[in-house]
């Protein structure tokens, strides 16, 4: 069994309109955060610098698992 899951809206619409994204980033944000915190509807965020796409602030949203991975994008507005 993998370690992670996808919803259909992450596979079907995020990596559909953002190409550029790696599920290993969402992966890996999930795993080494920089901040974590609880969301509406029983998700979790997570924060994460890429080094990969010019070391910039992306956040990853997950159910309430923590294992399956909904959404991804880059955080402009991100404040430790």
């Amino acid at each position: 069994m993998e370690k992670y899951q996808y919803t259909d809206y992450f596979l079907n619409e995020v990596l559909r309109k953002r190409p550029y994204l790696k599920k290993e980033w969402a992966e890996r944000i999930v795993e080494n955060p920089i901040k974590m915190e609880t969301q509406d509807k029983n998700r979790y965020r997570f924060w994460g610098r890429i080094p990969e796409f010019e070391n910039k602030i992306f956040r990853v949203v997950t159910l309430i698992d923590k294992r399956t991975i909904h959404n991804i994008f880059p955080d402009r507005s991100f404040k430790k």
